[in-house]
This record gives C-alpha cells, structure tokens and sequence, in this order.
C-alpha cells in the first residue's frame, strides 16, 4: 500500500480546539471531519460507501473527508485540525513513546491484520527475507521500519548489514521494481495487487508468516481524545456509519470498487486494477473478527512491547494504551 508519510508533529502550530464539533449548514447536523493518510485508495472505500450510501445523513453527521498535509494526518487531528484521521500503528508509536503522548486515540481498525510484505521481482531470487542479503531495499529511513527489516533478515539467517539501503519513497511500485530497486516494503492489497496487474512475476513475503508480532493494526482510524470526551455521541454516530460503510464495502466489493471510482477522480483510468484491489482488501477489512474495527489488545500489546523491547521507541508503551472499541457498535 501507499507509502505512509512521517509525521514533523512539533511543527504543527495549535488550531481550533475539537471540544465542540461545529453545526454544519445543512442544517442540525454536526460537522465531522476525517483526513486521510495518503490520496484515497481501497483502504479508505468504507468511509466513501458511507457517504454515498447516507450512512452518515441517516447518523446526523456531516462529513468532510480532507487530505492530509505535509506533516501528518494524526498530527493534523490532534491539534484540532479534524476529529478522525486515517494512520497506522508502526508509524504513530513514536507520538505516543513520550512523557506526553500525542492526545489522539485508535477507535477502530480499518484492516484486521497486516498485510504488509516484502516485494521483488521473482528473477532476484529472493523468497525468503534472507535472501535479501547482497540486494537492495528502497527505504523510507524510519528507525521501526529498519528495526523490523533487520530482524526480519538475520532471523533468516540474513546479514541486513549487506543490504543495500536506497532511500526512496517509491510512489510506482512497477517503475521502482524495474530501476535500480531489487525490494519494496508494500501492501499487497495496493502495490501487489498493482504489480500483478502489471503482469509482473514477483515474490511476495508476508511480515505475519514468520514473526506474529509483527500483526499489528495498519492502518487504524485515531480520534482527538477532546472530541471523544466532548462528544462521544458524535463519535458514536460517526463511527457506526463508518462501520456499516465498511461491513458493506465487506459484502459488495465490486459496487463498493465502483463508488471509490466515482467519489475519487484521482482513480481515473484504474478500474481494473481498482476492482482487483478492492476485491482483496473487502476480504481483510473485518477477517476473522467478530465485527468490523475492533481492536485486539493482546496483538497491540504484543508489538509495541517488542518495539520497547528492541529500543526501537523512547520509553515503553503501557499496555492497552493508545486504543479504544468503545466507541464503534457492540
């Protein structure tokens, strides 16, 4: 999937408090506004399957889904620039390793399990994260993303130390793959799926296959923890269309690939690789869950004790911190 952007937090300059979500103009509904991670794409169809379908109308929210800026989508949110925002696990641990952590909260899990991996052309012959060894890897830098790559590798009787690092945000998995890269850390419900439809032959390497600590949650939907003490209503409200959104992206993959096409023009011209995208992710979104976005403690726990475990974070996390299901639909 896209490459996730790393938040500057200290950047952002405080905005408009969410203590009070505004009335919109249409009338008595209350304004609720989501930024996204990255431009939209099948992880975020649930949320446009709402909007079309008046989920939200039907909850009394008005929702405007924003585009995150240069420094962070979680960021954005927890200065008061929004109420929800799309983010992930891994890459919001550090906000939240602090004396004060950033004041947003995880209500819900947009996919169950990570579905993250390892790419590469099938030619280059790596099959296992060891293989890596004496290839290149485009990397985005980031101390968690290093710490994981190289305990993926010298589990496997690797040596990362012999990896070639090519920093690189690869935004075309098909032209990365063809360049100087050997290996892309992607999602395969986006980047897999778009180097399948490219007719590439590649492998794919799981994360989750050999290290079950790496199932986290990515990506997550976070709220401002103001807006969640404020107004919890709302965030009710909001989050069960959300869901009921979700849980019909879930049941109806091709109308849901259908109404991502048409409220995201950016897709233009994607509509087989769209629909091919969205018939994996519709199977990830709830999973083995018992329901969409719940978050399961023990799996969160899990990872960021091994992140604290490999100084990979500040200062620990305390168990059960950073999350919420109370919010989403019992």
């Amino acid at each position: 999937m896209m490459k996730k952007i790393l938040p500057i937090l200290l950047a952002l300059v405080m905005l408009t408090a969410c203590g009070a979500p505004k009335q919109s103009a249409s009338g008595d509904k209350q304004k609720v506004r989501l930024v996204l991670d990255w431009t939209p794409n099948t992880n975020h169809t649930g949320i446009y399957v709402a909007k079309e379908k008046g989920y939200f109308d039907e909850a009394g929210i008005d929702l405007e889904i924003l585009q995150p800026p240069e420094g962070g989508a979680e960021g954005l949110v927890a200065s008061g620039g929004g109420e929800f925002a799309v983010t992930f696990q891994d890459t919001i641990a550090a906000s939240w390793a602090k004396d004060t952590p950033l004041p947003v909260t995880a209500v819900a899990a947009l996919v169950q399990h990570n579905t993250s991996g390892l790419l590469s052309l099938k030619d280059k012959g790596i099959d296992r994260m060891g293989k890596l060894t004496g290839h290149s890897y485009a990397t985005w830098n980031m101390p968690i993303e290093l710490g994981m790559m190289k305990t993926l590798v010298n589990d496997d009787g690797g040596n990362f130390d012999k990896v070639e690092l090519i920093p690189s945000n690869v935004t075309d998995i098909v032209a990365g793959l063809k360049s100087n890269v050997d290996s892309v850390w992607v999602y395969y419900g986006w980047d897999g799926i778009a180097a399948e439809n490219a007719g590439l032959q590649t492998n794919f390497i799981p994360f989750i296959d050999s290290h079950p600590e790496f199932d986290y949650y990515s990506p997550i939907l976070v709220a401002n923890n103001d807006f969640l003490k404020n107004n919890s209503e709302t965030a009710k409200k909001a989050l069960a269309a959300i869901s009921k959104g979700y849980t019909y992206a879930a049941e109806h993959p091709e109308e849901a690939a259908d109404i991502l096409l048409k409220s995201a023009p950016e897709l233009e011209g994607k509509k087989e690789f769209v629909k091919k995208s969205q018939e994996y992710l519709s199977k990830q979104y709830i999973a083995d869950a018992d329901r969409f976005g719940v978050i399961d403690g023990a799996r969160w726990n899990k990872f960021y004790k091994w992140l604290a475990d490999n100084k990979l974070i500040d200062q620990p996390i305390p168990e059960n911190f950073g999350f919420s299901n109370d919010y989403l639909p019992q």
